[in-house]
């Protein structure tokens, strides 16, 4: 038998007692105690009903029934390494090319988006006989070792930069050093990239590959400016590196008008190696990553075998296929375009009425709503962020901040999110920005 459900102020007792401390909660003044959800809604022990606007893990929404049931039926029937011949690998592989341009076309399964981009770093320096990575500032590209090292956003806080990472001004044309209003923001951080190039080469190091969230999450939801990748890749090729197309946060149609969000760059732009993850299983750990045959010949040749123990299991792939047919079937590509330009119409009234609103960015259902105290310094409201999303929760709605400044508040909620569900997270931040018992915390903006 089950064992009886705990009270909450027991459950944190013994998540303290025994669970890594760095293992952080959200609200951890009254973290909020979760026993079931259904498409974009959470419940707590109590029953009681919360909008999830963040979890863009439950990319088909959360406990989909499709999913649900394609893994219970593969789990009743047989789950196994992938040394033996079995349609759903081949089948999934098959779907997932249908998405990408025609020359990525060889597909490897993983576990997790960090072992993607570990594979993806084994792939690029095996190909191109380099070592070192050109990668942007706060970007995030996984927990493992060799990910910490290339993602600013952890290493400045460890061990520092490696002399063979290279880290290269975020595209950000609201707070970054080239802003809307520089003639070609485009060209000029792509001359940045081109900078770092020459540089390096000059000290006699080469370029494996250069790295990019292909939108750029934890550095504050950055929508990088068109024609920035194309600019890129040809240095990056010039120099005889790859371009990886990190789209474990943002792929798999979530930007609405295409299904990677690399695809927003333009049909001419094609990466060498692109990886997955998050969405993919829609809760379920499964990754990938896709490249080219030359890469992938290249890795092969070194004689050594590539084994990943759980790494395209057929019920992995079940679940795979099952997300591809819901987001296929649910119009979930046209759905989060329409409800997305919906909700970033909604934040641009706002950000008239309310001057602590900066910058509203985004496309489909990756929207970013960037908080100041002053509109000229654009000095990130930090505080004020958290206190939004602090008073959020109380009216049960569940939104997080991300950014350098940790004042970008981020929107990337599951696909099947409402046109309503977008006018009740304005409505209340719209009350809570102008109501008189938070106007303090607020009056200092503007």
């Amino acid at each position: 038998a089950r064992m009886a459900m705990k009270a909450r102020p027991e459950t944190l007792a013994l998540r303290r007692q025994l669970i890594g401390s760095s293992c952080k909660l959200f609200f951890p003044e009254e973290p909020v105690k979760i026993v079931r959800a259904k498409g974009q809604y959470i419940y707590d022990e109590h029953g009681r009903e919360y909008l999830d606007c963040i979890n863009n893990v439950s990319h088909v929404g959360h406990c989909h029934p499709d999913v649900v049931k394609a893994a219970h039926e593969q789990n009743q029937l047989l789950n196994t390494n992938s040394r033996y011949l079995h349609d759903n690998l081949v089948d999934y592989a098959k779907r997932l090319s249908k998405t990408l341009p025609e020359k990525l076309c060889t597909f490897y399964f993983l576990n997790s988006g960090s072992e993607a981009n570990d594979l993806a770093l084994r792939l690029a320096r095996q190909y191109t006989k380099h070592k070192d990575v050109i990668v942007l500032d706060h970007a995030y590209h996984g927990h493992l070792t060799s990910l910490i090292d290339i993602s600013p956003y952890k290493f400045r806080n460890l061990e520092g930069q490696k002399e063979w990472v290279h880290v290269a001004p975020l595209p950000d044309t609201y707070r970054g050093i080239y802003r809307e209003d520089h003639k070609d923001s485009v060209l000029a951080y792509a001359n940045e990239v081109k900078k770092i190039i020459e540089q390096a080469q000059k000290k006699g190091r080469k370029i494996a590959a250069f790295f990019i969230e292909s939108l750029p999450s934890v550095g504050g939801q950055i929508i990088p400016p068109e024609g920035y990748f194309q600019m890129i890749a040809e240095h990056i090729h010039k120099a005889g590196g790859v371009f990886v197309a990190d789209e474990i946060q943002v792929g798999f149609g979530r930007v609405g008008k295409c299904f990677w969000a690399f695809q927003l760059q333009g049909e001419d732009f094609v990466p060498d190696i692109v990886t997955m993850g998050k969405p993919m299983g829609n809760g379920h750990p499964i990754a990938c990553v896709a490249t080219t045959k030359e890469i992938a010949q290249a890795f092969a040749d070194t004689g050594v075998e590539y084994f990943n123990t759980f790494g395209g299991n057929p019920v992995s792939c079940a679940i795979g296929l099952a997300v591809l047919d819901v987001i296929e079937k649910e119009h979930l590509q046209a759905h989060a375009t329409q409800v997305g330009n919906f909700l970033m119409e909604l934040l641009n009234k706002q950000k008239v009425k309310h001057p602590i609103i900066g910058d509203v960015r985004g496309v489909g259902l990756f929207i970013g709503v960037d908080l100041i105290k002053d509109q000229e310094t654009r000095t990130p409201a930090t505080k004020e962020a958290e206190y939004l999303i602090t008073r959020l929760k109380r009216e049960y709605i569940l939104l997080s901040t991300d950014g350098p400044g940790r004042n970008v508040l981020k929107f990337k909620p599951p696909l099947c999110f409402t046109m309503d569900n977008a006018k009740l997270v304005v409505d209340k931040m719209d009350e809570i920005l102008t109501g008189k018992t938070d106007r303090l915390i607020f009056s200092c903006s503007g």
